[in-house]
């Protein structure tokens, strides 16, 4: 699907709903005057559709959200500095300070998009009433949140529906948020996904114009119906607030809109033919290969040892969305790939990582996920027993295999870490929430621990595999 991301003028843009929306009842023009400290103000039912086309299409200088399909096309941003920051080698910090906040699961991490990218997800309806939540505690707590990612690509999905009137933050405090989150935080964010916008929120987006870059509004896209999301996310991985799955079905039902993916409501997963890797078990992938290393990870792994031990930022990179996808279309159809044609070693490192995140299990399997989270009460001594113990014993013989054999990849890029600036620590965030997940969605702290996890792999690669 290719569909042009930059709000260029007069562009037609898709939409799947019908724009016909009733009053915000906030009179005619007079949205934000008051003496009073300006807030947002929204109807509270929250449903409202989408608005109108004129706002999504305004803006000739590009600033305008992006509205309908939200396919990235081409070269996904480029945004980043020469010199990659890295992450404290210090492990990731306790939410305890936060607990007031983080108890609600206001936000939450989804693993990884289909290009590689770190999801944090904001749920509208899960705020509780102002007088509950004190609002700066829980900006302090997005940037506590954000900073142990910001420094790889990211996304974020804010779920608008179940914002009323009883827990909206105060228009400065959207301010605030916009203006105190810095370079350091806008450079790596990739897109900002806007499921269920109202009316309002199309009208908001014209008061903010004066203080918002032409390019972060580019990177803001409206989703109206959540399997437009499916598309870049891996929506059966992540777990929707039960409101907005109502919402959703309500809205669907009302508006009837195109399913953009297959007639018979069918999807790849269950249609794989035999030549497929990704989005099938490994199991799929060794009964049509006849091998237990996947084509696509042994492929992926010696070109990028061959290419990429030096390169800066390795599996920190976004690549081309449009090769990502020929280029998973190809190993699929069981077709050679050379990635020495592509020019971009970031593509390897993309692909293996979606490999990794698409598999129906993960490589360390559903039911070590609770085994390896509640390693972190142990003491040194006994983890490394433990793990051992998880590793031989617990683990499929086949997964077991495939796992140390990208783990020595990984050890190796360690050893070059000076040059590419990828520590473990750097590594065990990239491929953590790769390795593992659970079957619905992790906590923060969760993540934490199985980032640690990844990151005690291929710190003890040898007394765990070679001993």
């Amino acid at each position: 699907m290719d569909t042009d991301l930059s709000a260029s003028g007069g562009g037609e843009s898709q939409s799947y709903i019908n724009e016909d929306f009733p009053s915000d009842g906030n009179g005619d023009g007079n949205l934000f005057e008051s003496t009073e400290e300006p807030e947002f103000e929204f109807d509270e039912s929250g449903l409202e559709l989408a608005a109108d086309d004129d706002l999504a299409r305004e803006n000739s200088d590009g600033s305008a959200f992006q509205s309908g399909s939200i396919t990235p096309d081409g070269l996904i941003d480029e945004d980043f500095e020469k010199e990659l920051g890295t992450p404290s080698d210090a492990e990731e910090e306790d939410e305890g300070e936060f607990q007031d906040v983080a108890q609600h699961n206001i936000l939450e991490v989804a693993g990884d998009d289909v290009y590689g990218r770190k999801v944090i997800i904001f749920s509208s309806c899960k705020l509780p009433s102002s007088e509950k939540l004190d609002h700066q505690r829980l900006f302090l707590y997005l940037k506590h949140t954000l900073d142990q990612y910001v420094e790889n690509d990211y996304v974020i999905v804010y779920f608008h529906y179940g914002l009323t009137s009883k827990n909206k933050p105060k228009l400065s405090w959207l301010l605030q948020v916009y203006r105190e989150l810095d370079r350091k935080y806008k450079k790596n964010l990739k897109a900002l996904y806007l499921v269920h916008p109202t009316r309002f929120i199309k009208i908001l987006w014209n008061v903010f114009k004066p203080f918002i870059s032409a390019k972060f509004g580019r990177k803001v896209m409206y989703v109206n119906y959540l399997h437009e999301l499916k598309e870049h996310l891996h929506f059966d991985q992540l777990v929707v607030p039960e409101p907005v799955l109502q919402y959703d079905a309500k809205q669907v039902k009302s508006n009837k809109p195109p399913y953009p993916y297959s007639k018979d409501g069918t999807d790849a997963v269950s249609r794989a033919n035999k030549t497929q890797q990704f989005g099938v078990t490994l199991n799929h992938v060794r009964q049509n290969y006849k091998c237990v290393i996947p084509p696509v990870v042994e492929i992926t792994v010696e070109y990028l040892r061959a290419n990429a031990l030096d390169v800066e930022g390795i599996f920190r990179r976004s690549a081309n969305a449009r090769t990502l996808k020929e280029v998973q279309k190809k190993f699929n159809q069981g077709l050679p790939v050379d990635f020495n044609t592509e020019g971009d070693v970031h593509i390897a490192a993309v692909i293996l990582k979606t490999f990794l995140r698409e598999l129906q299990e993960p490589l360390l399997t559903f039911d070590l996920y609770q085994p390896i989270v509640r390693l972190h009460n142990q003491d040194e001594e006994r983890q490394m027993v433990e793990v051992q113990r998880i590793l031989r014993e617990e683990l499929p013989e086949d997964n077991y295999i495939i796992l140390k054999y990208i783990l020595q990849f990984l050890t190796e890029i360690v050893d070059h870490s000076e040059e590419n600036k990828m520590t473990s620590m750097n590594l065990s965030i990239v491929f953590g929430p790769n390795l593992l997940w659970p079957k619905g969605q992790a906590s923060l702290s969760a993540m934490g621990y199985l980032n640690n996890f990844t990151k005690y792999l291929i710190d003890h690669y040898r007394e765990l595999f070679e001993s």
